[in-house]
């Protein structure tokens, strides 16, 4: 299977389940590099970018981003141990917070686990020594995996950004492809008698699809109060 730009990029920094990630972060809006950072934290550990699809937290949390099914129900189903569902339930309650604390990274990550976005929540002690709280240790994931600190706010990421005007170039360019078959062919002169007539080049049938998305917020209801992710 063939990875996205942005999904293999995400595989090759060692980043388990790239796929799954980033069609979830995408179908969300969300920076997918965010998204990895926060299953790296939930099931990878300190210095590792692979998150592991596991049961874990006493056989509460569920799944690769540790879904906890003493607040959400979803965690009690087979999808829960299902990678991408899990990862696109993950990024819509992520989503959500974001939202909720209009663009707050440190905020939303901190309400992702704990229900409030000023808590420390979970702590994790990385090889260096540091002690870092929930939100502070998945933005430490986020700088291994791109090199820089994680943004302040949410914005969409440069990624998604690229790969939305690439495929609106392609649409237009199919588009404009389409078009010109319509229209009628220009008048020809017709070369001397003594010489051949060229004969045109026929025009293909051109197709278009239509792709549906699955919509998995009717999952979450409409509660995104995330305690104890």
């Amino acid at each position: 299977m063939s990875l996205d730009p942005v999904a293999s990029r995400l595989a090759h920094t060692g980043v388990a389940f790239a796929s799954q990630i980033e069609s979830a972060a995408r179908r969300y809006g969300l920076n997918p590099n965010l998204l990895a950072a926060v299953a790296a934290q939930e099931t990878g550990g300190p210095g590792s970018n692979a998150g592991h699809n596991i049961v874990g937290d006493g056989g509460h949390g569920h799944g690769l981003f540790q879904i906890d099914d003493r607040w959400h129900p979803f965690a009690s189903t087979k999808a829960a141990m299902d990678p991408a569902q899990n990862a696109d339930y993950a990024a819509g309650m992520l989503s959500g917070l974001l939202k909720r604390y209009g663009g707050n990274v440190h905020e939303a990550l901190s309400a992702y686990n704990s229900g409030s976005p000023t808590a420390t929540g979970t702590k994790t002690r990385w090889d260096d020594g540091a002690e870092l709280g929930y939100a502070d240790s998945v933005m430490r994931h986020y700088t291994g995996l791109t090199g820089s600190p994680a943004p302040a706010e949410s914005t969409e990421s440069a990624e998604s950004t690229a790969i939305a005007e690439s495929s609106a170039t392609v649409s237009s360019v199919g588009a404009l492809g389409a078009a010109a078959q319509s229209y009628p062919l220009p008048a020809l002169s017709l070369p001397a008698p003594s010489l051949p007539v060229p004969s045109l080049p026929s025009t293909s049938k051109a197709h278009s699809y239509h792709r549906q998305s699955t919509d998995y917020m009717s999952l979450l209801g409409d509660d995104t109060d995330e305690t104890d992710s």
